[in-house]
């Protein structure tokens, strides 16, 4: 039986900043880049860099996610009106049927862990 390869999740480049859905933006012009570094042959477990410049959105969350900032600032804002800020070395989770906004405060990256419920 071969051993899987370990797969690291550092940063390779500067994947392309492409803007979030303008249907969802409250806020900025809001850019976002996705480094997916892993996904499970099921589908529903993904790891990965995420970038996104200053705004607000909408959010409707269908999957867990596991997150650590590694720079800039947030907020969440659930459609209940909790708020949470997170800095860079913030660890947090955003449970499946969260809904509400994400804000980023100043640019912001994270490393991100999905999983996607069946």
């Amino acid at each position: 039986m071969a051993i899987p390869a370990i797969i690291l999740c550092t940063a390779t480049g500067q994947p392309e900043r492409t803007p979030i859905d303008a249907t969802r933006v409250q806020s900025g012009q809001p850019l976002a880049s996705v480094d997916n570094r892993f996904s499970s042959p099921d589908g529903r477990f993904h790891a990965g860099l995420w970038t996104s410049t200053v705004g607000r959105w909408r959010v409707q969350y269908t999957e867990h996610e596991y997150c650590v900032l590694t720079q800039g600032r947030v907020r969440l804002q659930s459609d209940d009106g909790a708020v949470v800020e997170c800095v860079a070395g913030d660890a947090f989770v955003i449970p499946a049927g969260f809904s509400g906004t994400w804000e980023t405060l100043e640019d912001c990256a994270k490393h991100y862990v999905i999983y996607e419920p069946a």
